[in-house]
């Protein structure tokens, strides 16, 4: 005897109830009670930051250093020395305590460097955001032992011009050597410029950090460590020695943020500094061909009479630099650099070796840049 087949209707479905009765929403939470912090440190995920009244260089402000992690919703967004972030949680600074950065703020400067100068190249892709919201960037270059290097102090030049940061150009051990050469070669830029000497006062020097974001970039061995911990003696930076090669070694580890004493009597802002790690090249394969011009602009009024598209390579006949150099209008070693640099990004030329170009004095020498 044939069975008769049963029909089935929606009330035979049997729905499993999901683990949380809660609708998912796309709706953030939009912490109005933030906070507004500076981060002062980066350390393996955490994030040191100072309130934004500290930040602001209210003098005598005792604004306790807060620890915070990267809230999840910021992404892949990261954060790094010099950003002004919002904070919740517990921002009280106490031992344990743990608060979280769920906004960061529009950055002003953004100052960044590759391992590389082609893009092409793994370093070259891989770029580094070294501070955020810097106003000055303090090139370090020792006048001797180690001896100045244009070239780097150039690639610093071009970083600096194209994240629109104000360069100023230091230059320590001048009792060992004067700073002449290095002076004329960077004469036609009306450089602003230091000297410091190991017996010097620093007043020149912390009247132009006055009220600004500076970071402070140079070779290891150049004296910006000992120079670090004499604008803050508070610091305690490491310092190191310099080989027999003229080569310092690397003493500082990672990006800080630190904050000026204030001047005896003077209720100004003393501003930040940030200390970062001595490195030994400075590639711009984020810089495009033509910003990386703006970063010699004593050269930039010679390309007027260039043909239109031109590389302003050695090889390009008619390029107006060459005679602009020739009428005395420029020095042919800016010029020499800049194509070197032009070089470096086609994959041409050795960028390592173009930052360790020596002084004027020393001739145009290259070497492994340690």
């Amino acid at each position: 005897m044939a069975t008769k087949r049963r029909e089935y209707d929606e009330d035979d479905v049997r729905v499993r109830p999901g683990k949380s009765s809660r609708p998912r929403t796309r709706t953030r939470p939009q912490h109005a009670d933030a906070v507004d912090g500076f981060v002062i440190a980066v350390d393996r995920g955490r994030y040191q930051c100072v309130l934004a009244g500290a930040e602001r260089g209210v003098v005598g402000a005792e604004l306790p250093t807060v620890t915070a992690m990267r809230a999840r919703e910021l992404g892949r967004k990261s954060v790094v020395v010099g950003d002004r972030v919002s904070l919740v949680g517990d921002t009280s600074g106490a031992e344990g305590a743990l608060a979280r950065i769920v906004r960061i703020a529009e950055r002003r400067s953004v100052l960044r460097r590759t391992a590389d100068d082609d893009e092409t190249t793994a370093e070259g892709r891989l770029e580094r955001v070294v501070v955020a919201n810097a106003d000055q960037l303090v090139i370090v270059s020792a006048l001797a032992d180690p001896p100045p290097r244009t070239g780097f102090i150039d690639r610093c030049l071009v970083a600096a011009y194209d994240a629109d940061v104000e360069p100023l150009l230091c230059l320590t051990k001048a009792d060992l050597a004067g700073p002449e050469e290095v002076l004329g070669y960077y004469t036609e830029l009306e450089l602003p410029y230091v000297l410091n000497r190991p017996d010097s006062d620093l007043d020149a020097l912390r009247a132009l950090l006055s009220g600004k974001v500076s970071v402070l970039v140079g070779h290891s061995g150049v004296g910006k460590s000992t120079l670090v911990n004499r604008l803050v003696p508070d610091a305690l930076r490491a310092v190191g020695v310099v080989s027999a090669i003229g080569r310092g070694r690397h003493t500082s580890t990672s990006a800080v943020a630190l904050r000026l004493p204030p001047a005896p009597g003077i209720d100004t802002d003393p501003g930040w500094i940030i200390d970062t790690p001595g490195i030994r090249s400075f590639g711009l394969a984020h810089v495009s061909a033509d910003s990386l011009l703006h970063g010699f602009p004593d050269l930039v009024e010679g390309t007027v009479d260039c043909p239109p598209n031109c590389p302003h390579t050695a090889d390009e006949a008619d390029c107006g630099l060459d005679a602009w150099v020739a009428a005395g209008k420029a020095d042919p070693r800016r010029l020499a650099s800049y194509r070197r640099l032009l070089a470096s990004r086609a994959g041409e030329g050795d960028s390592r070796g173009d930052s360790d170009q020596r002084g004027p004095g020393e001739g145009d020498r290259r070497g492994p840049d340690e």
